[in-house]
């Protein structure tokens, strides 16, 4: 499923096309797409709200599938072997961040779906450095939601400063939110959760959510921290207003709507605000080997490879209870 221009997924941008198998270079794997996870940052780039350094492209980074071929030089992987691909798609391992431990903020760093074409296909490539093998326990549509949704919600709790035993808040309560959870309940956690859907709150409940409430709700308790997944700017005042003193915002998408101006006296002590920026292999290597001893259980939609924009905008119309999944080949 191919954009060839950037449009609302209503009006169905992405088109079947036949395209070219991608022949694997020097250190690269071929990957035979089984399924690939649904993402808000799809929907970003589909519509426009990101800069598309290449179209026509295929989008799609949380990518599971098999080995089918191997460049010269491969050493990691091997022909069958089952993998996933995640939206870090190739680093420069030289630039200043890269030298510093933050390759997320790599300068010439190219991502899944974005810089090269993505999962929406029968067959991607990507340098075996930024493949991964996934945990045995996970069939593959329930794997894929781990390779964004699952990275980026563990990187955001990571950097949101939970103490121990902890109050954290979540507001939106999609994908990312509904693994995130169960780690933070996994590590000894309270998670309160702030969404305006009422199916999203008897989801968090079962989830196991000390309190649900929507966004302009106070919760029972002070919180020590948040994590923003919905793209809404005005959630920033909400969740300043909702942590303590020295508490942690953490923006986890890779685009927001306009923060309304604030009075100082809202993040005045020394209370910390955020964003995340991709992520890093060694939070896909600490997050997959943590997803299996949660358990996570990742709740999907299943929709076929030729219903992606249907698929997109029930995405985007906050119709997807847990994670939509593509379902490519068998």
């Amino acid at each position: 499923m191919v954009l060839e221009q950037p449009a609302p997924v209503e009006s169905a941008p992405l088109h079947p096309r036949d395209i070219p198998i991608p022949t694997p270079g020097p250190g690269e794997i071929r990957v035979r797409v089984h399924c690939c996870g649904l993402c808000h940052t799809d929907l970003h780039t589909i519509e426009g709200e990101l800069s598309i350094p290449k179209l026509p492209v295929v989008p799609g980074h949380q990518i599971v599938g098999t080995v089918d071929e191997l460049g010269a030089g491969v050493k990691n992987f091997r022909g069958g072997e089952r993998v996933g691909i995640p939206w870090l798609n190739w680093t420069d391992g030289t630039c200043r961040y890269c030298r510093a431990g933050q390759e997320n903020l790599c300068e010439h760093a190219r991502f899944t779906g974005l810089d090269v074409n993505g999962g929406y296909a029968e067959y991607t490539i990507v340098n075996e450095a930024f493949a991964y093998t996934l945990p045995e326990q996970f069939s593959d549509a329930h794997a894929a939601p781990l390779l964004c949704a699952g990275l980026i919600g563990y990187r955001s709790l990571r950097l949101s400063n939970v103490p121990k035993n902890g109050r954290l808040g979540l507001y939106g309560f999609g994908a990312s939110a509904h693994i995130v959870i169960q780690v933070a309940r996994h590590l000894g956690h309270e998670v309160y959760v702030f969404t305006r859907s009422a199916k999203h709150r008897d989801f968090a409940k079962r989830l196991g959510a000390a309190w649900v409430g929507g966004a302009g709700e106070k919760a029972p308790y002070e919180l020590d921290s948040a994590i923003i997944f919905a793209p809404a700017g005005p959630l920033v005042l909400d969740a300043l207003r909702a942590i303590r003193k020295g508490g942690t915002v953490t923006l986890a998408g890779i685009t927001m709507s306009s923060i309304p101006p604030m009075d100082y006296s809202l993040i005045y002590y020394e209370k910390v605000l955020r964003s995340v920026a991709n992520l890093t292999r060694q939070d896909a290597r600490e997050f997959l080997a943590l997803a299996p001893q949660v358990p996570v259980k990742t709740e999907v939609e299943v929709f076929p490879l030729e219903s992606a924009n249907q698929a997109l905008a029930d995405l985007k119309h906050s119709r997807i209870e847990g994670a939509g999944v593509l379902q490519v080949s068998k």
